[in-house]
């Protein structure tokens, strides 16, 4: 499923405009991207909960060339699904 058909769905299950979807999904992903950014969680009780964790620098190869580099360390964005998410997918 890509945005356009999350979009239609959302639109569909809450009687409101595509418009008004697409704005409503743009202010959650805004909100999930700015607690993320200030190092905090965002925990969706029943779907999942959105966290950083730091990866630390190591050594890498180029697949293409097999050249060896040095990957810096990094703060990533994680998720990790809740018991809701977990039982509707099995």
């Amino acid at each position: 499923m890509n945005k356009e058909e999350l979009l239609e769905v959302m639109a569909s299950k809450a009687s409101i405009t595509k418009k008004q979807a697409g704005e409503a999904l743009d202010a959650v992903i805004d909100g999930i991207t700015d607690s993320l950014k200030k190092g905090k969680a965002v925990a969706l009780t029943g779907f999942g909960t959105f966290q950083t964790s730091k990866r630390a620098a190591r050594d890498g190869r180029n697949p293409a060339t097999g050249a060896k580099l040095k990957i810096p360390a990094m703060t990533v964005a994680r998720f990790k699904a809740g018991k809701g998410l977990k039982d509707a997918v099995r």
